[in-house]
């Protein structure tokens, strides 16, 4: 199977050619965040606050990346399970969220938010945190240093490896394995 090559931030054009099990290389930047960032900004839309970063055809990466060591640019950078993104996922992504790294499988509403905002949901491998580092060559704390590991950070990657889990027309990777016998 081919690998497909694409520049963050997002093209609609490319995200609407990604169909679920393409594999992708993505370089360009992208953002991180997990449970407490996550929180934070829904409830900063919820009152009206303006999000703390731009999210409008963004990537966010679900990660908590640790310290980096001496000479690194970032330590372990694993991705974290999605679904606890879930509750808060639908407002960022009608915010203007069109890309989402994590792994595991999507609650049926973020799915169709997906969907509806013609975004992409990619999975990377989980397990893999050393190696997906060495992708990273740049990472900059951007918001709610309070945070600490769960700030959201700004990342330049080069050759990031993913694998589309749900597209814009509604194809799911997990549902057509389990259809095709395959775990």
């Amino acid at each position: 199977m081919t690998v497909k090559s694409l520049t963050l931030p997002l093209d609609q054009e490319k995200i609407s050619e990604l169909r679920a099990g393409d594999k992708v290389c993505l370089t360009g930047w992208m953002y991180t965040a997990r449970d407490a960032a996550h929180k934070r900004m829904a409830e900063a839309l919820e009152i009206g606050e303006p999000l703390p970063v731009d999210l409008a055809g963004q990537t966010i990466y679900y990660v908590g990346p640790t310290p980096a060591r001496p000479g690194q640019v970032i330590g372990s950078a694993g991705p974290t399970t999605s679904s606890r993104m879930d509750p808060y996922t639908p407002a960022l992504l009608r915010e203007g969220l069109k890309g989402m790294i994590g792994k595991g499988s999507r609650s049926a509403a973020v799915k169709e938010e997906i969907v509806r905002n013609r975004a992409v949901y990619f999975a990377a491998i989980g397990g893999a945190g050393a190696l997906i580092a060495r992708t990273i060559r740049e990472a900059q704390m951007v918001a709610h240093h309070d945070l600490g590991t769960e700030a959201i950070y700004r990342l330049y990657v080069e050759r990031f490896p993913v694998i589309v889990v749900n597209d814009t027309v509604g194809g799911d990777l997990y549902e057509q394995s389990l259809r095709s016998g395959h775990e």
